[in-house]
């Protein structure tokens, strides 16, 4: 089994995301469960590749022919695939991962999760989607997600697979359980 994780560039503030990056790579690679990322050696998406690497885990990096000077490549891993762009990056992470997971990041995070998601809403996939609430950063978020089910512009059952716990064993426990639900989309 592959995971495919989508977090930031970025460390975060404080500790606190570093800590919990690194503690998913670990948790990960201890459960032979391989991960799947954006290539990159800074960041929380360092700290993962690093972490699950330390600890005798599979990381495969997915990462753009343009971001290469941009974004530190990380040298170490398991495979590492360059692709075109974006939509590639994100393309093959899909093809390679048996869910996602997102750790707290910035709006590439979020993009990249907010897809997946999307493309399991609409049958593309049939993979399980979290987001790994690290010190209530998602909280606003799950807010407003329910706030799109009660102004009706987000289905019950869609707003249903996208799970937010904080803690990694709930996560698995959902993935292990996970059945898509049998949700048409809206007829035009």
């Amino acid at each position: 089994m592959r995971l495919c994780v989508f977090c930031g560039s970025q460390s975060g503030r404080g500790d606190g995301y570093v800590s919990a990056a690194r503690d998913l790579g670990r948790q990960l690679a201890e459960r032979g469960i391989g991960v799947v990322y954006g290539g990159a050696s800074v960041g929380t998406m360092g700290q993962v590749a690093d972490a699950a690497l330390a600890a005798g885990g599979t990381v495969i990096g997915v990462i753009p022919n343009n971001l290469f000077g941009q974004e530190l490549t990380h040298q170490g891993l398991t495979e590492l695939h360059f692709v075109e762009d974006m939509h590639q990056r994100k393309a093959k992470m899909a093809a390679l991962a048996d869910g996602f997971i997102a750790l707290p990041g910035g709006a590439g995070t979020l993009e990249e999760l907010f897809e997946v998601w999307t493309w399991a809403q609409i049958g593309v996939h049939a993979k399980p989607v979290a987001l790994l609430d690290v010190a209530g950063y998602y909280q606003p978020l799950r807010t407003f997600l329910d706030q799109m089910v009660t102004e009706q512009f987000l289905r019950q059952p869609h707003r249903d697979m996208l799970f937010i716990e904080s803690d990694l064993g709930a996560v698995l426990d959902r993935f292990g359980a996970y059945e898509p639900p049998a949700v048409k989309p809206i007829a035009r």
